[in-house]
């Protein structure tokens, strides 16, 4: 990756909230839920299936964001230094996508899960009851995903602690602002200097990041296991659960370039620090990604053609026949065709509207595949196999999605004051040892 030096002094930024956004988002918000209640009342079952996707999308972004904060941690990135709060927004989302999912687990049964029904007379099904009955279910999706978001929530809270003692100090004379003033004090209570803060948040993010990665990739599993794959439950893939946590992490770049993009045209601060060098790297990273995920795809499909048995093919089968096949190859084009070829060179990951016209491809193509993931599945005879609901009911979501990170950004700082230390490689700190021995 690029070498990106950090400046010392870094400039508070704030997101500007204008009225007029915040009503069409609300509308968008009021449109999603209005699709879904209507269409819930004469079909159900689509409604369920719109809503499912959907949250399986979203809330994917949401954690993809996270990920790529947690990530970057790890590795002790810094080409992202500007951006790493824009990863950190995703996770205002999660509160939101935990009360969203609680309606699927209190009210999806039979009429969501085929292997309900085929647990009576289906012996395949019968020899997964262990796994496939709706107690167990219930408690491991409950328990992982508020175990996930707890973890994903504390860490970006330990990030942005240290940032509202800079703020304060930066605001000291000002008059202050209700909202940021409000969440500064809840989440500086003990507040022990700023030194400290700083010490103790890089210590425990350390602590915390490779658990978070452990936690992701086993909860993420279950859910696509439980909310997709079970759709079909006579067909597996051990690489679906990857397939699917590394399309989210996919997801979180490709969302952290459309909205620092975003913010480079409304801020000349933002404009000088998310310069060419950092497109670069963001664009090589979604770039890598588009060929890691059509990678995954293709372990999966390799082996299925090279086998050739029968109950391994019917997954495949069902999305490459009609009435599929057209939306099979447009989740194609979209997430690898038209990403691969438009990122290639240097050029297109630099210029900033080329950069974020192909992340948005990006987004629409995951969006597409996760409709892909469940709606084949629980296909009836006369159905549609594609629906405007789906992307009204997803207007709603994506209208909480944008509200919750344009709050985030407008309650802290748009770009991250506190950096965390550079460690010393070990190379170079048992050379220079030798030196100071010598």
């Amino acid at each position: 990756m690029s070498r990106i030096s950090i400046p010392s002094d870094i400039p508070l930024r704030y997101m500007e909230r204008g009225g007029a956004v915040d009503r069409v988002l609300g509308l968008m918000v009021l449109i999603g839920a209005a699709t879904f209640f209507v269409t819930l009342a004469g079909d159900p079952a689509l409604a369920w299936k719109s809503y499912v996707v959907n949250w399986s999308f979203f809330t994917s972004i949401a954690l993809g964001g996270v990920m790529v904060a947690v990530i970057t941690w790890i590795v002790k990135a810094r080409w992202n230094w500007s951006v790493r709060r824009i990863h950190q927004s995703c996770a205002a989302f999660l509160p939101i996508a935990f009360i969203l999912f609680l309606p699927m687990l209190l009210n999806l049964r039979e009429d969501y899960f085929p292997w309900i029904e085929m647990m009576a007379h289906d012996p395949i099904v019968q020899k997964k009851a262990a796994w496939l009955n709706i107690p167990f279910l219930v408690s491991r999706n409950l328990v992982g995903v508020l175990v996930l978001f707890s973890l994903a929530l504390g860490f970006v809270y330990l990030a942005v602690r240290p940032d509202l003692g800079r703020a304060a100090l930066a605001e000291a004379g000002r008059t202050p602002h209700p909202r940021r003033s409000l969440w500064r004090e809840r989440l500086t209570r003990g507040w022990a200097g700023q030194a400290t803060e700083e010490k103790r948040s890089y210590e425990k993010m350390t602590r915390m990041a490779p658990l978070i990665v452990l936690v992701y990739a086993a909860v993420m599993t279950v859910i696509v296991f439980d909310w997709a794959m079970s759709l079909e439950p006579h067909w597996f893939s051990t690489l679906y659960g990857g397939w699917y946590f590394m399309g989210a992490i996919w997801s979180g770049f490709a969302v952290t370039a459309v909205i620092a993009v975003h913010l480079r045209r409304r801020d000349s601060a933002f404009a000088e620090h998310f310069g060419p060098a950092a497109r670069w790297d963001l664009g090589k990273l979604i770039f890598a990604f588009t060929v890691f995920w059509t990678y995954l795809f293709w372990s999966q499909y390799i082996v299925i053609w090279y086998g050739k048995l029968p109950w391994e093919q019917a997954w495949l089968g069902t999305r490459l026949s009609e009435p599929w096949g057209g939306l099979s190859a447009t989740v194609v084009v979209l997430c690898f065709v038209v990403p691969f070829f438009g990122l290639l060179g240097v050029k297109p990951k630099q210029i900033p509207w080329l950069l974020q016209s192909f992340a948005r491809v990006v987004l629409i193509g995951i969006w597409l595949w996760h409709y892909m993931l469940i709606f084949p599945s629980l296909h009836h005879e006369g159905d549609a196999a594609f629906s405007w609901i789906t992307p009204l009911v997803g207007l709603g979501f994506l209208g909480l999605l944008l509200i919750s990170i344009r709050w985030f950004l407008a309650t802290f700082p748009a770009i991250q004051i506190w950096q965390p230390p550079v460690d010393p490689e070990p190379l170079e700190a048992e050379g220079q040892a030798a030196v100071g021995a010598s």
